[in-house]
């Protein structure tokens, strides 16, 4: 059964939707996809550093407070870092020798039936038109190492808060936030087998996909044929 959120976190959730409730309008669908008798992944899109909030809007209102990975600069902040700390937020430390120390607290946080969150492109989306770019494989590789679901959650309108890489946030007219859990991913084909970069790529690509699927269907649009690859084009 997944635990009982401390004090500080219920303090810190009820000031969030305080906050949220007057500047957003919710298009809230899918909940009855969110696993109650175990621990699972939710992932979703990434577009704008509010996604976060409205991510953990719709889980902890559906009762499922989440754990993020973040990165690890934030743990080290004066007033930020006690509060994500206290949290039980989930430090990443990118191309250190603690990079695996993310996962494996994930598997932990997994094993005793709580839930992760996750932006599986690990940033904000490169793609100029918002579409879901290629992802790293950590949240393939939680999944794999667990037997958890992982569970698409696709969210849309959170960028009208907050546009891309903004700092001024845009509270009225209330925004029409879009968020759609998804069954979970079936990820079948790559259980069982060694987790190396090919399993690991193709599980996340299916992540990926399912994902950009979803958001099509928010948009009305057809996403690009090739997702945008932050990595290859840097590497031009």
């Amino acid at each position: 059964m997944p635990t009982t959120p401390s004090r500080g976190y219920r303090a810190a959730a009820c000031f969030l939707r305080a906050v949220m409730t007057p500047i957003t309008r919710k298009d809230w669908h899918g909940a009855e996809h969110l696993p109650k008798d175990q621990g699972f992944i939710a992932v979703s899109n990434h577009v704008t550093y509010a996604d976060p909030i409205t991510f953990a809007h719709f889980l902890y209102l559906n009762g499922h407070p989440p754990r993020f990975l973040a990165k690890a600069p934030l743990f080290t902040l004066p007033v930020i870092g006690r509060i994500i700390t206290s949290l039980d937020q989930i430090p990443v430390y990118r191309g250190s020798v603690r990079a695996k120390d993310a996962v494996d607290k994930g598997v932990e946080v997994l094993a005793r039936g709580d839930m992760i969150a996750l932006f599986p492109e690990g940033t904000l989306t490169r793609d100029p038109d918002l579409w879901p770019m290629v992802a790293r494989t950590g949240a393939a590789r939680m999944a794999l190492e667990t037997g958890v679901p992982v569970i698409p959650v696709a969210q849309w309108g959170a960028h009208r808060l907050l546009g891309r890489y903004k700092k001024l946030l845009k509270p009225f007219p209330p925004k029409r936030i879009t968020v759609i859990a998804g069954p979970p991913i079936d990820l079948d084909e790559f259980r069982g087998q060694p987790i190396d970069n090919k399993v690991l790529r193709g599980a996340t690509d299916r992540i990926m996909a399912t994902l950009t699927t979803m958001v099509e269907d928010i948009r009305g649009e057809s996403a690009p044929a090739e997702p945008f690859n932050m990595h290859k084009d840097a590497a031009k």
